[in-house]
C-alpha cells in the first residue's frame, strides 16, 4: 500500500510539473520535463536560478530537452565529434543532414524555434551575410530567395504555408547564407557584462568566428555572484551541446560572471566586450 501511495504521489507531482511547462518544442513529439536543463542540471550550493517570465525566450531556453545520460556529440553525418571531452550534456534537437548548422546557425536555430513556437512571426527574421533581411512572414507567403551575382531577390514559387516543414526550409536557407559575421551585426552590444541575461550571445564575427549562447543564469543572494551556462555547435556542423567549465570544474557546467580577463571555453576564447543581445 505504501508503495502504491508513493507511486501515486510521484505520478501526480510529475504530472503537475509537466503541465506547468507550457513551452513548445516543435521538433519534439514527447517532451519530458525530467530531461530538461532545469530538471537535470542543478545549481551550486548557495545559488538560485534567476526569475524569468513564463513563456519568455529565457524560460524556453531553461527548459530545453536534453538527451538522456551523456551520449557522444554527433556530427551532421552521424559520426562522433573528434573531441568528446568538451560537453556536459547534449541538447535533444536534430542537427540536420548537411554541414550547415554550425556555431552561429545553432544560435539562430534556438531563437528561430522559440519565435516560431510562440507564433511571433513579426520578429522572425535574420540577415544574410550580404545584409539582406530575410523575413519568415514573406517566406510563409510562398516567396523564396534567389541569388544572382551576390544580389538577393524574391520570387513566389509556392503557396502560402506556415507549417513547421516550411519553417525548417526557411531555417536551412538562413543557415546557408548567414554566419557569425552577419549575426554579430544584427545583435546589440551588452555594455555591462554584469547585466547578462539568458539568451545573450558571446560572439566574434568573422571567417572564422564563433558564437555560444547563454542558456541559464543563477545567483547567490548572499554574495551577489552570478553564474551562467552556455551551449554551442561548432565546425563541422554538430549536435548542440552544453559546455564544461575547464577553468573551474567545481561549478561546471556553470561559469562565474566574475571571471578575470577572457572567457575561456573548451574550444574558443571570448573577450568580455563580445557579449551581445537580440
Amino acid at each position: 500500500m505504501k508503495i502504491l501511495i508513493a507511486s501515486f504521489f510521484f505520478f501526480c507531482s510529475s504530472f503537475l510539473v509537466q503541465t506547468l511547462v507550457s513551452n513548445k518544442y516543435c521538433w519534439k513529439s514527447n517532451y519530458i520535463y525530467q530531461n530538461s536543463i532545469e530538471s537535470r542540471i542543478s545549481v551550486p550550493s548557495g545559488f538560485k536560478r534567476v526569475e524569468v517570465n513564463k513563456n519568455s525566450f529565457a524560460d524556453w531556453l531553461r527548459h530545453l530537452p536534453l538527451k538522456e545520460g551523456k551520449p557522444n556529440v554527433l556530427l551532421y553525418n552521424g559520426k562522433p565529434k573528434p573531441n568528446q571531452s568538451v560537453h556536459y550534456a547534449v541538447v535533444d534537437i536534430d542537427v540536420g543532414a548537411t554541414d550547415v548548422q554550425q556555431c552561429a546557425d545553432a544560435v539562430i536555430r534556438m531563437r528561430a524555434e522559440y519565435l516560431y513556437s510562440v507564433k511571433d512571426f513579426e520578429n522572425l527574421h535574420f540577415n544574410f551575410t550580404s545584409g539582406d533581411n530575410i523575413a519568415f512572414n514573406k517566406w510563409k507567403q510562398g516567396y523564396r530567395t534567389q541569388i544572382n551575382n551576390n544580389k538577393v531577390s524574391w520570387v513566389k514559387t509556392a503557396s502560402s504555408d506556415d507549417s513547421y516543414k516550411t519553417f525548417r526550409s526557411y531555417c536551412y536557407t538562413i543557415f546557408n547564407y548567414a554566419g557569425t559575421s552577419s549575426l554579430s551585426k544584427e545583435l546589440k552590444k551588452v555594455n555591462n557584462i554584469k547585466e547578462m541575461q539568458i539568451g545573450d550571445v558571446f560572439i566574434l564575427g568573422g571567417f572564422p568566428g564563433h558564437a555560444v549562447l547563454v542558456i541559464d543564469v543563477c545567483e547567490n543572494k548572499t554574495t551577489g555572484e552570478k553564474l551562467f551556462m552556455i551551449q554551442q555547435s561548432y565546425m563541422p556542423a554538430q549536435e548542440i551541446h552544453i559546455l564544461k567549465n575547464y577553468t573551474n570544474a567545481s561549478i561546471s557546467p556553470w561559469y562565474s560572471l566574475n571571471f578575470e580577463g577572457e572567457l575561456k571555453t573548451p574550444e574558443w576564447t571570448f573577450q568580455k566586450n563580445q557579449l551581445m543581445r537580440w
